[in-house]
């Protein structure tokens, strides 16, 4: 198929009530784990590149292997600009043929963000392509963090109906409570699933959840052992990611379980064969565990199936 525009695949999902799994990219065993992981699933699936992924391999050459992968399968493939900040960066996405870009100006006042929004949306919109944006600071919930210290980082839903009416975003990323990284938590995992809700409710359109990967203790065993260092790493659990989409999440981005499973995968091989020098039987193992790390997150959302 293909590449498919953002919000024709997401405005179905929030409809249907399941979640699209957004997974990061910028090599090619990582791409290809993902669209043969989803693709076996019979899923939507969308692939993202940071603003990182597109300085380290290129605009063109990120989108290129995607529409080759894509026109190979049947399921809809989305290619997306994860947390755009750089314009000009935000731009080369877009002539590159992204079909999906996330402005993220949230670390700006409200109106700045509404105002660096909205210039976006309308360049986008006039190309056919959707638009992601963020409200609120990505920063997970601590048992030690006060009220008034929440309120102060967590979206305000209110505010969230007044940016969407003025800029026009397709789906919003609100901050409920996770963070970005390997290390999110000290204690439990959780979310403000009330302020989800009535986000959901107030804005009625697709919602998009950062900083969701799960962490999981078997990569994580499995990388410390072969000399990774990631004590007190801890994610997202599959009970709480899978409650986040019931009250209103359909873009649940991964990207440190893709990161913790290629580097287990890779130290292995180097540890049991020191002689090893060739990148495919290095690299293949870690597409291989890539891959199973999709599936087991698209196998979470309620996306299989819904190609």
């Amino acid at each position: 198929m293909p590449i498919t525009v953002g919000i024709d695949v997401l405005q179905k999902a929030s409809e249907k009530n399941y979640a699209v799994g957004a997974f990061n990219f910028n090599n090619m065993e990582t791409l290809q784990a993902i669209l043969e992981a989803a693709s076996e699933l019979d899923a939507p699936v969308i692939v993202e590149a940071s603003e990182g992924a597109v300085k380290y391999a290129g605009a063109s050459m990120l989108f290129n292997m995607v529409q080759a992968l894509a026109s190979q399968i049947s399921i809809p493939v989305v290619l997306h600009l994860d947390h755009g900040k750089d314009f000009s960066l935000i731009m080369t996405a877009l002539r590159a043929g992204f079909t999906s870009v996330m402005i993220d100006a949230s670390s700006f006042p409200f109106e700045e963000n509404i105002r660096q929004t909205k210039r976006i949306v309308d360049i986008a919109h006039a190309m056919g392509v959707s638009v992601e944006a963020e409200l609120g600071t990505l920063k997970g919930i601590e048992d030690s963090v006060s009220v008034d210290e929440r309120n102060a980082t967590l979206i305000n839903p209110q505010q969230a109906v007044t940016f969407v009416s003025e800029t026009g975003v397709d789906y919003l990323a609100p901050a409920v409570g996770t963070s970005h990284g390997a290390f999110k938590y000290k204690g439990e995992s959780r979310i403000d699933y009330e302020r989800l809700k009535e986000v959901k409710k107030l804005t009625k359109m697709p919602l998009v959840l950062h900083g969701a990967s799960g962490v999981p203790e078997s990569i994580v065993e499995k990388a410390e052992r072969f000399g990774a260092q990631l004590k007190g790493a801890k994610g997202v659990s599959d009970e709480v990611l899978q409650e986040a989409v019931t009250c209103g999440i359909n873009k649940v981005n991964t990207d440190t379980d893709l990161r913790i499973a290629t580097v287990a995968a890779i130290r292995e091989v180097l540890a049991n064969h020191p002689q090893e020098i060739d990148p495919r039987k290095i690299l293949g193992p870690a597409r291989t565990a890539m891959k199973e790390v999709v599936k087991h997150r698209i196998g979470l959302l309620g996306s299989t199936g819904k190609a």
